[in-house]
């Protein structure tokens, strides 16, 4: 296959699934890896992608969020992996506060019962999980609730949050780096993470390998602002020394 031909290929899948891997598809065209990571290069360089770990997105797509059913399955291996590893995190008692997203959502369904607990959420999932959970003392925050997150969000949720303190939030993100910390697309689920953030004593961040260099619009912390980051083995171990050096303890699952 000519380079033009690998061009356009790469171009198209990327538009078609927001992402391209450049090991699957070293793999299926049987090049070399460095020849793709060379072609998306050339596509960066004309707008078409914005490379980040282990590939590229279309760069029409870097707002882009899709819905919780569609984000449940994407890695669903590593996000189950991570949210068991958060679990030695979690307090034999105390507080925890469970941000909105598939990864928490999965740790909310392994909290043991024997433990006593107070749970804050502004997760409509995570408080569906939990309602019903013994030994679980569950608040659920209000305001607007975002079809695409299932999370509340704005001026009642920023509003609830003011004057907490709790013992240990844990957080999603739509992408993380050490340069450009922890980020999301939509400003008021930025706003409200933030104030999680605020709202902590301790700040662990769930977060997939394939999150790692995807920087979206709107930045809620800094590394340096995460205690802990939860993720999983897929990430490469010069970007895990990378990450530590920025602040938080990098645990992999």
């Amino acid at each position: 296959m000519y380079a033009a031909e690998r061009h356009q290929l790469l171009a198209q899948r990327a538009r078609r699934d927001g992402r391209v891997d450049v090991g699957d598809v070293a793999a299926e065209l049987g090049v070399a890896p460095e020849t793709i990571r060379r072609d998306l290069g050339v596509l960066e360089r004309q707008g078409i992608v914005r490379r980040v770990y282990g590939g590229a997105v279309a760069v029409e797509r870097l707002d882009f969020e899709p819905e919780v059913a569609q984000r449940d399955h994407t890695n669903a291996a590593e996000k189950d992996a991570i949210a068991r590893a958060a679990l030695d995190l979690v307090p034999d008692r105390g507080s925890i506060l469970l941000d909105a997203g598939t990864t928490t959502s999965r740790l909310a369904t392994l909290l043991p019962a024997d433990r006593e607990l107070t749970v804050i959420t502004n997760s409509i999932p995570v408080a569906s999980i939990l309602a019903t959970r013994p030994g679980i003392t569950l608040h659920i925050l209000g305001g607007r609730v975002r079809g695409t997150t299932l999370a509340a969000v704005e001026a009642w949720t920023l509003h609830a949050l003011d004057g907490l303190l709790v013992d240990v939030a844990f957080l999603g993100a739509n992408g993380f780096s050490a340069e450009h910390g922890c980020t999301t697309p939509d400003m008021a689920e930025s706003a409200v993470k933030a104030a999680v953030v605020a709202a902590a004593r301790k700040r662990v961040l769930l977060a997939d390998h394939s999150k790692y260099g995807t920087d979206q619009l709107s930045r809620f912390a800094r590394l340096s602002e995460i205690d802990v980051l939860v993720t999983d083995s897929g990430i490469d171990a010069g970007v895990v020394a990378e990450l530590e050096e920025a602040g938080p303890e990098v645990v992999l699952a």
